[in-house]
């Protein structure tokens, strides 16, 4: 028989590292070899022990799983990162293959798919959630432009405070207290990001919110 495949558990949950030692214990073609807690502990086990296949969950504290992929391809290209989640959302699926995870498979994953996964990503082949394919193919989406989420009556108070209006005058002519206008005006700041009435104004003007 050849030389098992050497596998690395990388989560910050014990019962999910627990269930996944359990389940390379019955495969007698795969030898789990290390848990690792986080990605610095990743990082350390990878050094040390040079796993085969490292699966590898995303979302863990301190140093992510993303960037701990980035890391390991960088330095040991030879291990291959399975990217094992509960999320299959775009962002996380792109972020996660650019830092070079070869495979992305969520956890609802069967045990004997995630076997095959991992023999294929021993021999380099990757594998696909059909949830990561499904969130590849869709575009990614694009950033709202700034002031897209201004209401009608928000937008009206940004054409008063173009024109120099204070919040006593905005309130006079929205005929709304001063305390409304000045929710208004706040609300207006916030959703342009914009740190006072001058940013606010210049925002408004370049991209032709009013």
């Amino acid at each position: 028989m050849s030389d098992p495949i050497r596998v690395l558990i990388v989560d910050d949950h014990a019962m999910v590292r627990r269930g996944l030692a359990a389940f390379l214990r019955a495969k007698p073609d795969l030898l789990l070899v290390g848990e690792a807690a986080n990605g610095g502990e990743a990082l350390t086990m990878c050094e040390q022990l040079r796993p085969n296949v490292a699966l590898m969950d995303l979302m863990m504290p301190g140093m992510s799983g993303a960037e701990a992929t980035r890391v390991i391809h960088s330095r040991w290209p030879e291990i291959r990162v399975i990217a094992l989640t509960s999320f299959g959302e775009g962002e996380l699926v792109r972020a996660a293959l650019a830092a070079g995870a070869l495979s992305y498979l969520l956890k609802n994953v069967s045990a004997e798919d995630l076997a095959e996964a991992i023999r294929a990503a021993s021999s380099g082949h990757s594998t696909l959630a059909a949830e990561a394919v499904q969130a590849l193919i869709q575009p990614a989406q694009a950033e709202p432009a700034v002031g897209a989420d201004l209401t009608a009556r928000e937008r009206e108070v940004l054409g008063l405070m173009v024109q120099g209006m204070t919040n006593p005058e905005i309130a006079a002519r929205l005929v709304v207290s001063r305390a409304t206008a000045k929710a208004h005006v706040s609300n207006v700041l916030s959703k342009l990001g914009a740190a006072n009435r001058a940013e606010a104004v210049a925002l408004a003007l370049r991209g032709k919110l009013v």
